[in-house]
């Protein structure tokens, strides 16, 4: 399977760059920029892409990547901060600009090279720098230019080394994608990823890093989960015990779902555990999100190694964790700022007496769907929206009680019933209520009332790193607040929240 790596140097957009990658039909795996160069070598990638990044080539201490790459015999593509730390590496000369360049501009082609193949000779394309490139290094040619930028690409055909100043993995690059496309082409990739070839690469790798081992798979009714236990089942079969711990924190009628799913229709080995009451009772009094994921991940690990105990001889634990879960809790690729944990990463004990098995780590949701289908799965999981570990208690700002849940899945169900009764479920991200323990005037019955809010929180997105809300019509907004209010009891207000991730994230906590 063809490779291409990519180094980090923290850019808002490097996991764009992975996915443009893997549309074209390419393996990519983001490394960060300063790994080892034998780690490199030993990836056996067909090119490198320096990621863009928020440092300038020209502080002190600004990452700097091995320069023994440019000695690898491959082809190699710099983006923005990429582009300035080839040249200051191969001894081109890079400046603080006289003006930033920030957002959509005009790129000019005055040069074509085979990484513009199909581009047309002015483009609009996405620029995101201050310091810009002001003479390329011996051997290179000007490719482009930009209003701001006298040197807004350059390129070494020789040594096949090419840098952008501009952002080809943004949708506001005018065919960015056909640019990323050029460079695998220069690579010699195969264009042949794809998640049946996934599953190929991914089994006899799960294969040889369990050894016949003993294996628990947490499901959580999600879609992560029921991938990660179908394919540990097609790679060790009844070696893999999978265990539902209902934590009482998921949604009306879930744990019903995933009983019915893997112990009736798959027949895996299957393990069920009400923890409903004890869950609630380690959350008694408790309004910190951050304390209410660590005390659910290890109340989580706690009962799962009671019950590993039980089946005996247990050495591994099996989790859906996805890339954006990996990015949004720890920088373990690159110099990118922590954001939350997820109960998958960081809601963890540091000490485990497992050994963690990930096979999703490296995939985006839009690639698990897919993956649930090259698998088998039936469309309620494939198309099931995506649900925090810590369940509705990052939902309840404030305390988590069962009165509170009770009115989080009444609310729940009814933002689910009007946004289907439209057809638009399939068409957002994710639909969800929060319960937010803020109380506010009203009237109903002439009477006056002094309730809590339910916060309204729509939004549409790829792949969860960015996030949109959703402009759903007025008449579906209406229902939704009216029958909120009027079935629930304790709710005089909806609001809908209307903010893009970022600035904010799509869950509250």
């Amino acid at each position: 399977m063809d490779k291409i790596i990519i180094l980090d140097f923290g850019s808002q957009y490097t996991q764009l760059i992975a996915r443009r990658v893997r549309e074209c039909g390419v393996y990519s795996e983001i490394l960060p920029f300063n790994v080892d160069l034998d780690n490199i070598r030993r990836a056996h990638p067909k090119g490198i892409i320096l990621s863009g990044g928020p440092a300038s080539v020209l502080e002190r201490g600004a990452p700097i990547c091995n320069i023994g790459i440019f000695s690898l015999n491959i082809p190699i593509l710099g983006i923005c901060y990429g582009l300035q730390l080839i040249a200051f590496l191969l001894g081109g000369k890079v400046e603080t600009g006289a003006s930033q360049e920030y957002g959509s501009t005009i790129l000019r082609v005055i040069k074509k090279f085979p990484i513009f193949d199909g581009i047309k000779g002015e483009t609009r394309v996405w620029m995101s720098h201050g310091d810009r490139l002001i003479m390329p290094p011996p051997g290179f040619d000007i490719l482009a230019k930009s209003p701001s930028s006298p040197i807004a690409a350059i390129g070494n055909k020789k040594k096949n080394i090419y840098g952008l100043q501009f952002h080809p993995e943004v949708v506001h690059t005018e065919g960015g994608k056909n640019i990323i496309k050029n460079f695998l082409k220069i690579c010699n990739c195969k264009f042949d990823w794809s998640m049946g070839s996934f599953i190929e690469w991914i089994l006899p790798k799960l294969q040889r890093e369990i050894r016949g081992q003993k294996v628990i798979c947490a499901l959580s009714g999600g879609v992560d989960s029921a991938v990660t236990a179908m394919l540990l089942h097609r790679a060790i079969g009844n070696r893999l015990y999978t265990i539902f711990i209902d934590n009482g924190l998921l949604r009306a009628g879930e744990p019903e779902a995933v009983i019915d799913l893997f112990k009736r229709k798959f027949q895996f080995n299957f393990h069920h555990i009400d923890a409903s009451r004890i869950f609630l009772s380690r959350l008694t009094g408790i309004v910190d999100p951050e304390e209410k994921r660590k005390i659910i991940g290890n109340l989580f690990i706690e009962i799962l190694e009671k019950e590993a105990k039980k089946i005996g001889d247990i050495k591994f634990l099996a989790q859906g964790t996805l890339y954006p879960d990996v990015i949004e809790s720890v920088s373990f690729k690159g110099p990118s700022a922590t954001i939350k944990s997820h109960h998958n990463v960081g809601g963890l004990p540091e000490q485990l007496p497992f050994k963690l098995i990930e096979p999703l780590r490296e995939l985006f949701k839009d690639e698990v769907r897919k993956l649930a289908k090259e698998l088998g799965l039936p469309e309620s999981i494939v198309k099931r929206q995506p649900f925090p570990g810590p369940g509705l208690a990052i939902r309840i700002i404030g305390e988590v009680t069962e009165e509170r849940l009770r009115v989080l899945r009444k609310a729940e169900r009814i933002v689910t019933e009007e946004i289907e009764r439209v057809g638009l479920l399939d068409k957002v991200w994710q639909a969800f209520p929060v319960l937010i323990p803020i109380k506010t005037v009203g009237i109903m019955g002439d009477r006056r009332t002094y309730e809590h809010v339910i916060a309204l929180r729509v939004v549409e997105s790829v792949d969860g790193m960015t996030a949109d809300f959703s402009r759903l019509p007025y008449k579906v907004l209406a229902a939704i607040s009216n029958r909120i209010t009027g079935e629930i009891r304790g709710i005089n207000r909806v609001v809908y929240d209307i903010t893009s991730k970022p600035p904010g994230t799509i869950e509250w906590e």
